[in-house]
Order: structure tokens, then C-alpha cells, then sequence
């Protein structure tokens, strides 16, 4: 009985937790059945690859299937806070039929009467990017496009990527994006990685952690050809999700990348015999088998 009231108490809290945080205004301005999501994401894309892709960080289950959104050779979305997810497939179709970033965000909010407590991160494949940042999305809430940035209730555009949050510790959490995104060496994808990373690390969202996505779209870049998914992690729920995202991506670089050519040894006689033993051991055999 004890353990049963206690069950009812923390749900009862939550439900309470909920009504006071995630509806401030009443319900005004937003439809019952929209999720809320206190996210922070990065959309960009790689303009000497074509790589386009979103990392993504949450408050929230499993947010893979719902704010980021990709095609090879179109571009990417992120679509957050009382999250629209129709923004994911209706944006890439608009980018598809040669709108540009700000074009497709501008037509996704004008037909949307809950914009205000939407937030949504948009680049093309001219390198194009967009963001917007509702009236009504929780503080502290903002984005960076390239070099420009801005608050609720303007579209700000800008090249290379988009970097929003809502309901975050500052707006510091976004400035690290941008930062670390513009300075990090490498793919696209190490990039994303960096700059997600270095949100959380910065404050991130002021509620926690919950889950993470990173997501990135490359023609023909699937695993035997036929798809362009080149990169695919989802943490559905975990204390850490933005450790295991890094810990994840480099695995998914040793199994499924091409090793740098640098990093290539000869195999001599002295080093063939030493491999040799190794592959000989009994524990060796036993770890794979």
C-alpha cells in the first residue's frame, strides 16, 4: 500500500510539474495534442560533400523520430519545442520543389496558427539556412544563423547552419553550438557531434537530459549503396544521452568508415607474427566466438 501511494504521489507531481511549466499561458496558443519538447538542435550541411544532417538533444523520449529530419541532395530540419512534426516531411518537400530555407520556413509558420510556441532550424543545399523561435517557447529560448542571431517572433536567416534551443539554462547553450560548430575540424557529422556536445556542456536545457539523435544524409552513403544514410544514432532514454552519442559515433567510424590512410601501418614480418599470435589466443577466439 505504502509503495502504491507513493507511485500515485510522483505521478500526481509530475502531472502538476507538467501543468505549471508546459502551459504557462493557460493552453492559449497551443493544441492539447502537441508534445512538448525542450530541445536543443543544430541543423547544417557540408557544402564540398553535399552532407546535410541534425544533432539533436532533448528533455524528452526517444526524439529521433520527431525533430530531425534529412534528405541527401534537399536539405534538413529541425522541428522542436510543442513540436509539428509534419515540419519534417512538408519543409523537405518545399526545399525538394526549390524553395529556399527561409521560403519553406516562412510558408511551414503562416499555415500554422500554433506558431508561437513552434521552433524550427531549416538548411538547403546552397547552404541557405533559417531559423525561427515562437513567441511562446520557453526561456530562455533563441537561435544562431551563421553569423546572425536572434529571439522570439523573427525569422532569422543566415549560411551553413542553424542552431536553436528553448527552454535552456542561457543563451549560451546555442552560442556554444554555433562556436564550436564554425571551429571544429572535419566531417559534417564530427562537427554536429562537437557542437551538441558543447551545448550540454555549456548548460544546455535547465530541465536535464533525456535523449539524443544524430542524423546524416550523404547520396548513395548507406551501407551497401542503395540508401543515403550515412550516419543513424538514436538514444532513446538515458542519464547521459550526450556521452553515449559520442561514444556511439566512434564506434560507428570504426565499423562502418574507411580508415584514415595516416593511420595505416605496414605489416612487417615482426608485426605479422605479433598479429599472428594475437589471432592465435585463446581469449581472442573466445571474445569473437
Amino acid at each position: 500500500m505504502k509503495r502504491l501511494i507513493t507511485v500515485l504521489a510522483g505521478i500526481t507531481g509530475f502531472l502538476m510539474f507538467l501543468l505549471m511549466v508546459a502551459d504557462p499561458h493557460g493552453g492559449r496558443g497551443r493544441t492539447s495534442s502537441d508534445p512538448f519538447a525542450s530541445t536543443f538542435s543544430i541543423v547544417a550541411i557540408d557544402m564540398n560533400t553535399g552532407d546535410v544532417g541534425v544533432a539533436v538533444q532533448s528533455k524528452f523520449p526517444n526524439v529521433r523520430p520527431i525533430v530531425p529530419w534529412a534528405e541527401a541532395g534537399v536539405g534538413a530540419i529541425a522541428t522542436q519545442s510543442f513540436i509539428n512534426v509534419s515540419y519534417g516531411p512538408k519543409g523537405l518537400a518545399l526545399l525538394r520543389n526549390g524553395a529556399t530555407a527561409e521560403e519553406a520556413l516562412k510558408i511551414l509558420i503562416a499555415n500554422d496558427t500554433n506558431r508561437d510556441v513552434r521552433q524550427v532550424g531549416v538548411v538547403d543545399t546552397k547552404g541557405n539556412s533559417a531559423s525561427w523561435t515562437g513567441k511562446e517557447c520557453f526561456d530562455w529560448a533563441g537561435g544562431i544563423t551563421g553569423l546572425n542571431s536572434g529571439g522570439k517572433g523573427v525569422v532569422i536567416t543566415g549560411n551553413g547552419f542553424a542552431a536553436q534551443g528553448n527552454t535552456l539554462v542561457g543563451k549560451e547553450t546555442v552560442e556554444a553550438l554555433a562556436k564550436s560548430f564554425q571551429e571544429t575540424k572535419g566531417t559534417l557529422a564530427d562537427k554536429l557531434v562537437a557542437a551538441i556536445v558543447a551545448g550540454g556542456k555549456a548548460g544546455g536545457d535547465r530541465r536535464g537530459e533525456e535523449s539524443a539523435a544524430l542524423l546524416v544524409k550523404r547520396k548513395g552513403a548507406g551501407y551497401d549503396g542503395t540508401t543515403d544514410d550515412l550516419i543513424d544514432i538514436s538514444i532513446y532514454d538515458h542519464a547521459k544521452p550526450l556521452l553515449e552519442l559520442e561514444r556511439l559515433y566512434l564506434l560507428h567510424k570504426l565499423y562502418y568508415f574507411r580508415t584514415d590512410p595516416k593511420n595505416l601501418i605496414k605489416i612487417d614480418p615482426i608485426l605479422c607474427k605479433e598479429l599472428q599470435t594475437i589471432l592465435g589466443n585463446k581469449a581472442y577466439k573466445g571474445f569473437l566466438f
